[in-house]
């Protein structure tokens, strides 16, 4: 049960900006520039141990690294998992109907996106060989770093986000889908079990479900047939993790925009609960989703499972009133239980590592106090 029967716990889902000393490094390192290995990873374990202690001081209960040695979602992939390639003349074809929709203002927004600093391009990459784990030194950093900051600490539990199968890259060597699908995911099973049995939760990032029903080039039969892929691929990686220690987050990998085209909740849920996972994690604060809780009266969350819905949105500069986030989870409580709600962030908050998030860091914080307030007072109208 990663809920609690006596409180209402608070969480986020796994981004924060990195320390500048990390990012000068990272930036470094990943140019091909000179650069000191051994004060890069001591940059990073000191980045760890800052952000660990900084969630913990602001009141968040479930606590991660901060993803404080990714240089980015995407790239963190072709660094970790062999049989992928970069391509480089290639971009992302994000948010088509978005950009269609509004392409003055997409024009800018990636235009702003530039000048906040990017360490690195994000480059779409594509399978040209098998696929394999070749990750294994990092994670090992990555969870020594995440288990030392934690080791003065009094946190309710910590967690840390690895990719879902869908998310990695374009098949150009396997001859199915199928094929590809499941060698993604067995590679991944490394990564995710090691994290588990680290005694951390593992958190499955995926805003790839919410994208592949938006797709224009997909019938609503094509998508079907591609979730209900990558969903299997996705369970068959997991096949050996208890459900309680998973943890499932989908977004709509947009942060400030019109996002009128982004799949509703009702389309999302029936393929977000066929994932083993022990709580889901989603976006539910920004104004295009904060109404979708009335969709919870209707569907049934599976025993034992719990929700994480954002009551706190990386979208926008304004601090949400803890008032309205005890409301916001005082909705979700009512319908699924008080002890199957945690208060969690609509998504990350530094998906790729940047000299200038969106959100201010120090508004970042403030959105975390919030929302540590917030859960105070739904715990105290619940209990």
């Amino acid at each position: 049960m990663q809920g609690n029967p006596n409180r209402i716990l608070t969480t986020h889902v796994g981004s924060l900006p990195r320390t500048v000393a990390v990012l000068d490094a990272m930036k470094a390192k990943l140019s091909g520039e000179d650069y000191d290995n051994d004060a890069y990873e001591r940059e990073i374990r000191d980045g760890v141990s800052e952000i660990v202690r900084k969630q913990a001081d602001l009141g968040i209960d479930v606590v991660a690294d901060g993803e404080m040695s990714k240089s980015g979602f995407f790239s963190y992939i072709a660094e970790r998992i062999d049989g992928f390639e970069a391509q480089t003349g290639e971009r992302h074809n994000l948010f088509a109907a978005e950009v269609a929709a509004f392409p003055e203002y997409y024009k800018e927004y990636f235009a702003r996106a530039m000048m906040g600093g990017t360490i690195v391009p994000v480059h779409p990459i594509h399978c040209v060989g098998p696929v394999s784990y070749k990750g294994h030194e990092s994670l090992r950093r990555d969870i020594t770093n995440l288990k030392t900051a934690l080791a003065d600490l009094e946190c309710e539990d910590a967690f840390m986000p690895a990719v879902a199968p869908s998310g990695i890259g374009h098949n150009e060597y396997y001859g199915s889908e199928e094929e590809f699908a499941e060698a993604v995911a067995e590679a991944l099973r490394e990564e995710y079990e090691a994290i588990v049995d680290a005694g951390l939760l593992l958190q499955i990032d995926d805003p790839f479900l919410c994208d592949t029903l938006v797709k224009p080039e997909l019938d609503d039969a094509g998508k079907d047939r591609h979730l209900n892929l990558y969903i299997e691929a996705l369970n068959h990686g997991l096949r050996n993790i208890p459900a309680e220690r998973i943890r499932y987050h989908t977004c709509y990998g947009i942060n400030e925009g019109p996002r009128i085209y982004e799949a509703p909740m009702a389309q999302v849920a029936p393929y977000m609960l066929k994932i083993k996972a022990g709580s889901y994690s989603f976006e539910a604060a920004n104004a295009r989703h904060e109404h979708e809780y009335h969709l919870w009266e209707d569907v049934r969350l599976p025993d034992g499972c719990a929700l994480i819905p954002g009551v706190i949105t990386h979208a926008s500069n304004i601090v949400e009133h803890p008032e309205l986030i005890a409301e916001r989870l005082g909705r979700y409580a009512k319908l699924v239980g008080r002890e199957n709600v945690l208060a969690g962030g609509d998504c990350g908050f530094s998906s790729q590592a940047c000299y200038h998030t969106e959100v201010h860091p120090t508004v970042i914080w403030a959105k975390f106090e919030a929302m540590a307030e917030g859960a105070r007072i739904a715990t105290q109208q619940l209990w």
